[in-house]
């Protein structure tokens, strides 16, 4: 585990909870078994298959070098988004490489998907908001990564789950327009409203809308298609969609909050890659943002 943040110690836990054994890297003194102080000195000492990067937004690439410099040639799974701006990647040896967008997991999300295959979708919106002094109850935002820019903070990253499962779902982006920014008097520098619109390779009008505002936690997807709509609550557990005879039906879906990074772990190290992200679709969702922020500033449409 290379970062012991939030999101490194839960994946430790996961981890541990599935008998692996997990060693990390940290620059702090943390309270774990084995920790190094550097990305070689783990790889040579602990000789691991399985890397999970779980450091700062901004420190990815670096990470995933010095991974690359270590001639680690196992599995790597990175904490999303892939880097803070796309870029070429470092050559590297590494048997496999992911980015760690679980939310495709999540049950309510690919029973969607699977509504959508044998349909046409002739619009799709998803909406994602939460207030952010409320993401952590007992931490002050201001601190947080999500309201530092440089960081990697902001909801086009931050959010980013929105951006990568419509990019699958909907066969990837061809063009787009977007409006936004740090609008709000949220005491950050990163960017807490965004509104994108573009184009798919399956649908001709996709909207989504991500905002760190929103007093009620929302996370929900709409797509109007030949055959009625289907519209989906990740929040809620629901699918509601039309069946054969027309009337609308509503599925209901248990997930609890480690479920999916449970089943991101399972599949990834079982190089079972049906639902995983793949590098390539995750620097497409970093060519995708930096689009959203240059049609933003520019008011103009930018093709994929």
């Amino acid at each position: 585990m290379i970062g012991f943040g939030s999101i490194g110690m839960r994946h430790v836990r996961l981890l541990e909870g599935l008998d692996v054994e997990t060693a990390v890297v940290s620059r702090r003194n943390v309270d774990v078994p084995k920790v190094y102080s550097t990305i070689n000195a783990a790889i040579s000492d602990w000789q691991p298959d399985y890397v999970v990067v779980a450091s700062k937004t901004q420190e990815h690439l670096k990470d995933f070098q010095a991974l690359a410099e270590a001639g680690f040639d196992g599995t790597v799974i990175m904490e999303k988004p892939l880097f803070d701006h796309a870029t070429d990647l470092p050559e590297h040896t590494f048997k496999q490489t992911f980015v760690a967008y679980n939310l495709r997991f999540h049950p309510v999300l690919q029973r969607f998907k699977e509504l959508l295959e044998d349909t046409e979708p002739y619009a799709v919106h998803a909406y994602v908001g939460q207030y952010l002094p409320d993401w952590r109850p007992d931490a002050n935002y201001r601190n947080s990564y999500s309201a530092k820019k440089a960081e990697g903070g902001g909801v086009l990253r931050d959010l980013s789950h929105e951006l990568d499962y419509l990019n699958w779902i909907l066969k990837g982006w061809t063009r787009l327009t977007a409006a936004g920014g740090h609008l709000s008097n949220l005491e950050i520098d990163s960017d807490d409203v965004f509104s994108v619109l573009f184009e798919s390779h399956r649908c001709p009008v996709v909207s989504v809308q991500l905002n760190y505002l929103d007093s009620t936690v929302r996370r929900e997807v709409l797509a109007l298609t030949d055959q009625g709509s289907i519209r989906a609550d990740l929040v809620k557990g629901t699918v509601e969609f039309a069946n054969e005879t027309g009337t609308f039906k509503t599925e209901l879906f248990q997930c609890g909050r480690d479920d999916t990074y449970i089943s991101q772990h399972s599949a990834a190290m079982a190089e079972d890659d049906d639902f995983l992200c793949t590098l390539d679709q995750g620097l497409d969702v970093l060519r995708f943002i930096d689009a959203a922020e240059t049609a933003a500033v520019e008011r103009i449409w930018i093709a994929a």
